[in-house]
């Protein structure tokens, strides 16, 4: 009795059925997506609060991002939009994969991954257009102001945060200014706007010091959630591309499974999913 009672504790401490039927690796792969998960909500919800603190300044993303390669004239949201859709398309490539290697079908894994690491690429050298374009700037929105203070229409004497101040497009004549004093945006018309752009210099597109869109924040925003996300997907990329080498020199076909197509499936899924809430929470709200 007391033997059988020893061997059934001794059972218990081989460990049994799986957890939910995964096996190690893809277990961690799930604890790691959870984690970055927060991170990249951590990033946002930022974003989101200094958006509505500097919500008289901040500027509208389909004001900004409204080129389109070759194409003259605006497009807002529209090239963004495609890139969107090339992330998505290759989320079904990859799903697609994933089954074929579920099959052991060799040659269907390496077509599918093969599309799935080009919709990559596509992605990051369209992200990298965009990048450069946003720091390049269209010249127009934005002074650099001198140090120091300014007399307003009503007498008192405020000074300038950041340097920065905005006008319309079309007629240059009132300024948008945030203060120190109060953090509230200040309207400056006429003979003091005019006074105000003779002595300031343009802004030239974004930085992590100047933003000629904006507060400076919106840029800083911008390159690193979007730059946080693009070394993602580059990290998704430089995987798939190893196991796509690993599934031409036949290393799974050997194994007997393809379940490590899997588990980098389920990484370039969370990709592009952090990917569709990063576009609607930065460009689209």
């Amino acid at each position: 009795m007391s033997h059988a009672t020893q061997d059934n504790s001794s059972d218990r401490w081989q460990g049994g059925v799986l957890p939910f039927k995964m096996n190690y690796g893809k277990l961690m792969m799930w604890f790691f997506l959870i984690s970055d998960a927060l991170t990249f909500t951590a990033f946002l919800v930022a974003y989101g609060f200094q958006r509505y603190y500097h919500e008289g300044v901040w500027p509208k993303a389909e004001n900004v991002f409204t080129h389109f390669p070759f194409l003259h004239g605006d497009h807002p949201l529209l090239y963004v939009a495609l890139m969107t859709l090339v992330l998505i398309l290759s989320s079904v490539t990859m799903v697609l994969a994933v089954e074929s290697g579920h099959r052991n079908h060799k040659k269907g894994v390496k077509k599918w991954l093969f599309l799935t690491i080009i919709g990559g690429l596509i992605f990051l050298g369209s992200q990298a257009w965009e990048w450069s374009h946003f720091i390049h700037g269209t010249h127009e929105g934005a002074l650099k102001l001198g140090k120091g203070t300014y007399t307003m229409p009503d007498g008192s004497v405020k000074t300038t945060q950041g340097n920065i101040a905005q006008w319309g497009n079309e007629a240059k004549t009132e300024l948008i200014m945030p203060f120190k004093a109060d953090g509230n945006p200040v309207s400056v018309k006429g003979a003091e706007a005019q006074k105000i752009i003779a002595n300031g210099t343009p802004i030239q597109g974004a930085n992590l010091k100047e933003n000629e869109y904006g507060p400076t924040l919106f840029g800083n925003f911008f390159f690193f959630i979007t730059g946080f996300h693009g070394t993602h997907v580059l990290s998704g990329v430089i995987l798939n591309l190893i196991v796509f080498i690993m599934v031409s020199r036949g290393v799974f076909e050997r194994k007997g499974n393809y379940e490590m197509v899997e588990k980098v499936g389920l990484y370039w899924h969370f990709v592009d999913l952090v990917w569709v809430f990063v576009f609607t929470f930065f460009y689209l709200i």
